[in-house]
C-alpha cells in the first residue's frame, strides 16, 4: 500500500494481531494466534495479508541509541528558497541520503520541514549542520532545538 492509495479495511482480529505485533514483532505465529483467539493458519493468513497490502512493512531490531553513543538529538527546522515541486523533490531525495537524518516531515507553517537529527555531539551536530544540511537543495535557512530530555519516544 502506498501513500496514494486508500486505506485497508480491518477488523477487530487484525487490530489485535497489529497491536500485538507492535508491542513483540519477534512473537511466534502460534503464540500470536492463541493471543488473538485464532488458529495458526488463519492467523498466518491474516498476517500474510496485512504484510502483502502493506499495513505492516517489516520488522526489524529496535537499538537503543544511547547504547551507541547516539544520544544528542536535535530538530531542525529549514526553511526552502522555493517550493515549486522540483525545488521539493531535490530536497527530498538529497536529504534521504543523510544518515544523521533520522526523520524529515514537510510541515505546513512558518517553515518548509521538520528534521530529526541524531549524532554522537554537539560537535559532531555541527558538523552535519555545516557540511550537510545546510548544502541541501534549496535551503534558505535553519533553525535549531536540542533536545535536552526525551520524555516519550515511539518505540521507546
Amino acid at each position: 500500500m502506498d501513500s496514494t492509495s486508500n486505506s485497508v479495511e480491518l477488523d477487530d482480529i487484525d487490530r489485535r494481531i497489529i497491536a500485538v505485533l507492535r508491542e513483540d514483532g519477534r512473537k511466534t505465529v502460534t503464540d500470536l494466534a492463541r493471543e488473538v483467539g485464532l488458529s495458526k493458519t488463519p492467523c498466518q493468513n491474516r498476517m500474510r495479508r496485512l504484510i502483502e497490502t502493506g499495513v505492516i512493512r517489516g520488522f526489524r531490531a529496535i537499538v537503543d541509541p544511547a547504547t551507541l553513543g547516539l544520544d544528542h538529538i536535535a530538530y531542525v527546522e529549514v526553511g526552502l528558497s522555493s517550493t515549486h515541486e522540483k525545488a521539493l523533490a531535490d530536497f527530498n531525495a538529497a536529504v534521504r541520503r543523510i544518515p544523521e537524518v533520522e526523520e524529515c516531515h514537510m510541515i505546513a507553517g512558518s517553515f518548509d520541514y521538520l528534521l530529526k537529527v541524531r549524532t554522537l555531539d554537539m560537535r559532531r551536530y555541527r558538523k552535519v549542520m555545516g557540511e550537510k544540511i545546510t548544502n541541501l537543495p534549496h535551503v534558505a535557512t535553519t533553525s535549531t532545538f536540542v533536545v535536552m530530555e526525551a520524555v516519550k519516544e515511539v518505540n521507546g
